[in-house]
């Protein structure tokens, strides 16, 4: 019963449909991979997903496209992608350059470096400031954690710590605006690993950040995968292959 439940519903507003390669990632030109993004921006309104989720040189065009379509697609775009280890002024001027193009989430990479490295005031402090700036401007906010660098316990401490902060500073009301996500999708693992959401990480997250809500992203590639994380609790899946996902396919895409 519960498999037919998840097989008739819509999954298409869980899924933000994800293009974030460089155009020297994707082995093209720049005008090229901009063809690209914009194919993924049509797809997304076509098939009236979620979210298009693009790189910050994108977002102008994607809010004009959406315009032109008169369609309800929102815009998320990566801040500080995909290391995380620039500075918090570096991450609060490319958000601020977000917000003004008129990006509607804003998915930091949290700086997963320093937390490892216990430098836990830096990432409060980025939590903090960043959290305030998307929240202060009606924008959702996510703190990709970048599971496949961290161990089980680190996780854990990561999406706690992440909690305490918005709970302390944010009113509740603000709670569900922040996301805690599982990874950028270009963390390079050894042994080919896999370097996405898992339902093992995705159950830490969703047991260490709650009451804030959980994006997986990368590593779903499957309509009954999504299903699955939508059933373990996910409000939100990032995959480059949504169409194929949506329609019961297979994805074919790397993220």
């Amino acid at each position: 019963m519960g498999f037919f439940y998840f097989y008739r519903m819509d999954i298409k507003q869980y899924l933000d449909s994800t293009y974030l390669k460089t155009a020297e990632q994707a082995g093209i030109s720049e005008s090229e991979n901009a063809a690209v993004a914009e194919k993924f921006i049509k797809e997304a309104i076509d098939e009236h997903f979620k979210l298009i989720m693009i790189r910050p040189e994108f977002v102008s065009v994607a809010k004009e496209m959406i315009g032109s379509a008169k369609s309800k697609l929102t815009i998320g775009t990566v801040i500080d992608f995909p290391e995380g280890s620039s500075s918090i002024h570096k991450k609060l001027e490319e958000a601020q350059k977000a917000i003004a193009d008129g990006a509607d989430d804003l998915d930091f990479v949290c700086n997963y470096k320093a937390f490892i490295n216990g430098d836990i005031s830096t990432v409060k402090e980025e939590i903090l400031l960043g959290t305030k700036l998307g929240l202060e401007h009606h924008k959702i906010v996510k703190w990709i954690i970048e599971v496949a660098a961290l161990n089980a316990l680190q996780i854990v401490q990561l999406s706690t710590l992440i909690k305490n902060m918005v709970m302390s500073n944010f009113k509740e009301e603000a709670y569900v605006n922040v996301f805690v996500k599982s990874s950028t999708g270009f963390y390079k693992t050894k042994n080919n690993l896999p370097n996405g959401a898992t339902p093992e990480t995705v159950v830490l997250m969703l047991e260490n950040a709650s009451p804030l809500s959980i994006k997986a992203a990368g590593g779903v590639r499957t309509y009954e995968e999504a299903a699955e994380m939508i059933r373990l609790g996910v409000r939100r899946i990032g995959t480059s292959s949504a169409k194929a996902i949506a329609s019961g396919a297979v994805a074919s895409g790397g993220y």
